[in-house]
């Protein structure tokens, strides 16, 4: 898969130091994957759940922060759209619009 924005989760790793080796292991492991449906996903990371619109969340660092992504199965690609922590997770509203 295509990772579109990687440089959010650096700009966030930077301010949250402790998640960056969770956040590059999810890059890698993503970029390294060729998703065609959720159940692919779900192979690859247990713990992501659709939230709509072909958006799909990971926990990241046991579930303290969250990550946020649109999954264009077709072409392949993912655009990150969110991440912070849990807190600032439960204060979104139409994640499905992200």
């Amino acid at each position: 898969m295509r990772v579109i924005a990687k440089k959010a989760l650096v700009l966030f790793y930077t301010v949250h130091p402790d998640a960056k080796t969770a956040l590059e292991e999810w890059y890698e492991k993503t970029v390294d994957s060729e998703w065609e449906n959720f159940s692919h996903i779900k192979k690859t990371f247990n713990s992501a759940d659709l939230v709509g619109g072909n958006r799909v969340v990971f926990n990241i660092k046991g579930n303290k922060y969250r990550l946020i992504v649109l999954v264009l199965f077709k072409v392949k690609m993912v655009y990150i759209r969110f991440v912070g922590t849990h807190t600032d997770y439960d204060r979104l509203t139409d994640i499905d619009k992200l």
